[in-house]
């Protein structure tokens, strides 16, 4: 641009020379100035790429549609729903309870059941979702969401010439609940357009992406977007970090591919937020692509267990633990038999590494241990009573039951009139009614003044107090003194709490006055 500048500059001089030297000089002089300002200009952008200040080309999905178009596919199941027959509008309901009402209606309506005795009606449902081959021999990958408790589920995509829907009954192969993940078969007559899995890991957040899917049945409709966040915890899954995406996700669009400009599945289209626009998420392909494996090779997900409840570190946690900083994963409960309980682990413990990884946070824990094998060891590296020490643990196999266990919500605690807390020993029978050791003991919580700090730090009445900190409290003398202790040692204490038959932990820091 500039080069053509200064060719129409000298041209223009040239021309007017032989109109007049005065005028002439008197446009060079401006034309002087002009090219003094491009250049000015062109070393301020010196360095910045060329298609940011030339013209940005209009990116083209053409082909990519084209190519991963055809391995894209609308999935249709039907499944039996139990729906509530429609009363029955004069049945004894009616007048019960009023003057027309009379003891015997129940002998002869039987017990109410919205007007009148009737069995539960049933019908069929059918839901749409999307999905897309990753083999020529049919092997199909989908949301479990799309496919749970579907009796029939049949695969639909269009023929070369697009003149015919053809539609083919699918196998499940497998399911995966906790990342949402289903792998389908079906048996076609010829070998199937099929699509890869990228890298998740190496696309970064601004790229550009597309979805193609069946929002709302409108069959291969294709959207384009930017990744817009990485790693983001949707919910309660904390296996799975998901992509963001402002590429429109409708329903229907679950179970589709999110693609990179290189026509690989980078993620599976999976949630949306309801209240929102542009605001899609899909699972990577890294962990997705894993999980597939583990399916078609086995049927099922095999994931590490360590067999614990818990919790983040806060700063208040830190502090009364003596922990240099936050982080790492509190263990607020051991489930019985499990892994970390024959390793040694104890409530209290904070867990700060496996297998020299350290751990930032008790979903990072989870994540990385429910990505070890069954039986396999692991190096782990907790805090306690001040110190790190190492343990060898040999894992399980977890199961979703299960997981509902492994992650408990942090809070906080403190002594006396200044919690706020009415207590008194546990007996032996409401031990065993609470599933809890006799011989551990415990305080059980009456009353909780809504105004301190007991009720700030998230206690409740019929709450059981095990321990503080690391020593198990039997008796209110006990409580205070350890509370006491723990308070002048760290400015901080904290609680080991069962709750319905879970344990986690409530931290709490304290000011010296409140130790007195």
């Amino acid at each position: 641009m500039k080069q053509a500048i200064k060719i129409l500059f000298f041209s223009l001089v040239l021309t007017l020379s032989i109109n007049g030297a005065g005028q002439a000089a008197d446009i060079a002089g401006a034309g002087r100035a002009a090219l003094e300002s491009l250049d000015e200009f062109g070393n301020s952008i010196a360095g910045i790429p060329d298609k940011i200040h030339g013209m940005m080309p209009r990116p083209d999905f053409r082909l990519l549609v084209k190519q991963a178009g055809p391995a894209v596919v609308n999935i249709s199941t039907e499944r039996t729903a139990n729906m509530r027959a429609m009363p029955f509008p004069f049945g004894p309901e009616m007048f019960r309870g009023s003057p027309f009402g009379n003891p015997f209606d129940d002998e002869f309506f039987g017990p109410f059941d919205g007007g009148r005795q009737a069995e539960p009606q049933q019908r069929k449902q059918t839901s749409l979702g999307s999905g897309f081959i990753i083999s020529a021999d049919g092997y199909i990958v989908t949301n479990n969401h799309v496919v749970d408790g579907a009796e029939v589920i049949r695969v639909n995509f269009g023929s070369d010439d697009d003149s015919k829907e053809i539609s083919y009954e699918a196998q499940v192969i497998g399911t995966d609940k906790e990342t949402d993940l289903a792998l389908l078969k079906i048996d076609a007559e010829k070998p199937l357009p099929f699509i890869a899995f990228g890298d998740s890991d190496k696309i970064e957040v601004g790229e550009w992406v597309v979805a193609i899917g069946n929002p709302f049945g409108l069959d291969h409709t294709v959207t384009a977007g930017i990744l817009s966040a990485k790693f983001r915890n949707i919910g309660s899954n904390a296996l799975v970090r998901f992509l963001q995406t402002d590429a429109s996700i409708n329903p229907g669009n679950s179970g589709g591919p999110l693609l990179n400009m290189d026509g690989r599945v980078i993620g599976i289209n999976t949630a949306i937020v309801a209240q929102g626009q542009g605001i899609g998420f899909a699972i990577p392909s890294t962990l997705a692509a894993k999980i597939i494996d583990d399916l078609k090779s086995d049927r099922k997900v095999s994931r590490g267990w360590l067999g614990v409840s818990i919790q983040n570190v806060d700063q208040a946690t830190a502090k009364a633990l003596g922990l240099p900083k936050e982080g790492g994963a509190l263990i607020g409960g051991l489930i019985p038999g499990q892994p970390a309980e024959k390793a040694g682990l104890e409530p209290g413990d904070v867990v700060l590494k496996v297998d020299g990884r350290e751990i930032a946070s008790s979903d990072e824990l989870m994540r990385i241990i429910a990505g070890k094998k069954p039986s396999e060891s692991v190096e782990v590296e907790i805090w306690r009573d001040g110190k790190s020490l190492s343990k060898k643990i040999t894992l399980a196999e977890r199961n979703s039951d299960q997981a509902e266990a492994e992650s408990s919500k942090p809070g906080k605690p403190d002594t006396g009139d200044t919690l706020g807390l009415n207590m008194r020993p546990l007996t032996e029978q409401e031990a065993a009614r609470l599933q809890l050791d006799p011989k551990q003991g415990g305080l059980l919580i009456l009353q909780v003044d809504p105004s301190k700090l007991a009720r700030k730090a998230g206690l409740l009445r019929g709450d059981v107090i095990l321990a503080v900190g690391r020593k198990p409290v039997k008796s209110m003398d006990e409580f205070n003194k350890e509370v006491r202790a723990m308070a002048d040692r760290q400015g901080a204490i904290m609680l080991r709490i069962s709750r319905n038959g879970q344990q986690f932990i409530r931290s709490i820091e304290m000011d010296s006055k409140d130790n007195k």
